[in-house]
């Protein structure tokens, strides 16, 4: 006779679920999976004594980061190539140009490495994740004004790294 596991206590009795219903809902696992430990983050940060339902906590605080990802996907405007006129095609007809953008991602990279992590960080939200400054603020902990010397010096950086790859 096999014993069975105790169950899951705490935020753990939770989390199963929780993932459960947002894949339910046309959410993807990888987001549902995202926003559950964001709110089980939130749990362990601030102590969990304070919270009297932490399944509703965790539904509730996971729903709200997942409603935050939508609005701030919604910010950003998709068009189809096909719907573009051709002259609006990001295509280049030179056989030198998939040389330069390698060349071009590969001094990105390496200017990026050259950040400190947390102005790196601060860069790649903002810039490749779509988040606004005051977000970054609140996930990083920093006040919005560090947040924003922080891209400042990151976008300075990047900028005259990559001087030598601005068109003439």
């Amino acid at each position: 006779m096999s014993r069975r596991p105790p169950p899951d206590k705490g935020w753990l009795a939770h989390y199963r679920g929780l993932i459960g219903a947002w894949t339910q809902r046309q959410t993807t696992p990888p987001d549902a999976q995202d926003a559950a430990h964001d709110a089980v983050v939130g749990i362990l940060k601030n102590n969990s004594a304070g919270i009297l339902d932490q399944g509703a906590y965790l539904f509730r605080a996971s729903q709200n980061r997942l409603y935050g990802e939508i609005r701030r996907q919604a910010r950003h405007e998709i068009v189809s190539l096909d719907s573009l006129a051709e002259a609006d095609h990001p295509q280049l007809h030179d056989h030198d140009a998939a040389i330069r953008v390698s060349q071009l991602a590969l001094a990105l990279e390496k200017a990026l490495s050259e950040l400190p992590l947390k102005c790196r960080q601060v860069f790649l939200w903002n810039k490749i994740e779509g988040y606004t400054q005051e977000e970054i603020a609140k996930k990083m902990g920093l006040s919005q004004s560090m947040v924003e010397k922080y891209m400042k010096r990151a976008l300075c950086h990047v900028h005259d790294r990559l001087q030598d790859y601005a068109p003439d």
